[in-house]
């Protein structure tokens, strides 16, 4: 099969792909109007977040069995046209499972014990411990919303810490045990010292994490975001923040980002400024899946699911 590379990952998967007989195409370094010409024999599509892989563009490999993401986030792809021509989808959550959990940890850690501040204040000559007080982890109540592979990771992570986990997913249920409590919304919202956001976004879960949203909180939370941007509306975390029921939030992903993922849209200054000024947030540009281990394994895995499904060209 001719399998094309919109996007550049680990070369583990050409490897392993080429090895076998199919015929791997480099076009990381195609732009849209290139790729419109080059598909018409194409059957496999490797891709990240750079090309949105839409009808459009779709249409324009009518010989397309597959496409494989490198990552878990599908929103990318024209999930419907794909479903109507039979294109199977495949992607690798598991390759970046355990980045994007301990990701998400070490800004936990960072908001409840001040580091950004200390670190910046300690560097400008003040010696402030009082001020910079820090809070424990042990014996709070963690909030997952979404418990699939970064949901699940998450927990996982926090098994050396003596927390409470409630998670919810209105999708999977039966993962409950005795260090996990499958918990409806309201409780997770009521009773959560922490939240995490683990959704995928659809049409569903774009701004979930909204005005009413934080209006349900039961007590100050610190606020994690490691999924997508849209899930959160900006403008109402930061007047959480301001009215104290947020006590800081982490967050690798943000509203504004392009589709690709590789920057921010203009046209937000306004919030954008708002957001950069605010010292209780930690911010990181999309990376929480990105570690030298995930690069690999987030091709492997794909090399795995694509030769299971097609294991000869």
């Amino acid at each position: 099969m001719n399998i094309a590379f919109i996007d550049s990952v680990h070369p583990v998967l050409m490897q392993r792909l080429t090895a076998v007989g199919h015929r791997c195409i480099d076009h990381s370094g195609s732009d849209r109007a290139r790729l419109m010409e080059a598909l018409a024999d194409v059957h496999g599509i490797v891709v990240r977040g750079r090309i949105m892989l839409d009808a459009e563009l779709l249409q324009r490999a009518p010989a397309l069995r597959f496409i494989a993401r490198a990552g878990a986030g599908m929103e990318n792809i024209d999930k419907a046209y794909c479903t109507a021509h039979g294109i199977k989808l495949i992607n690798s959550p598991e390759g970046n499972r355990t980045a994007v959990a301990e990701h998400a940890l070490g800004m936990l850690l960072g908001l409840m014990n001040h580091l950004r501040r200390a670190d910046a204040e300690v560097r400008a000559g003040l010696w402030k411990r009082k001020e910079n007080t820090g809070f424990e982890l042990d014996g709070r109540t963690v909030g997952l919303i979404g418990f699939g592979r970064m949901g699940s990771a998450f927990a996982d992570k926090l098994r050396g810490f003596a927390v409470r986990i409630l998670a919810h997913d209105k999708y999977i249920t039966g993962f409950g045990n005795e260090r996990i409590i499958e918990a409806p919304l309201e409780q997770v919202l009521a009773e959560s010292d922490v939240i995490s956001l683990h959704l995928p976004l659809t049409e569903e879960t774009v701004h979930f994490a909204d005005a009413a949203f934080f209006a349900r909180l039961g007590k100050p939370v610190w606020f994690l975001n490691t999924a997508r941007g849209p899930l959160v509306d900006t403008s109402a975390l930061l007047d959480a923040l301001d009215a104290g029921r947020v006590r800081g939030a982490g967050l690798d992903v943000l509203e504004f980002e392009e589709r690709s993922l590789l920057g921010l849209r203009s046209g937000n200054e306004a919030t954008l400024q708002r957001l950069f000024a605010e010292p209780r947030v930690l911010l990181s540009p999309h990376i929480a899946g990105l570690t030298e281990e995930s690069y690999f394994k987030l091709a492997d895995v794909l090399g795995d699911k694509i030769l299971s499904e097609f294991p000869d060209a």
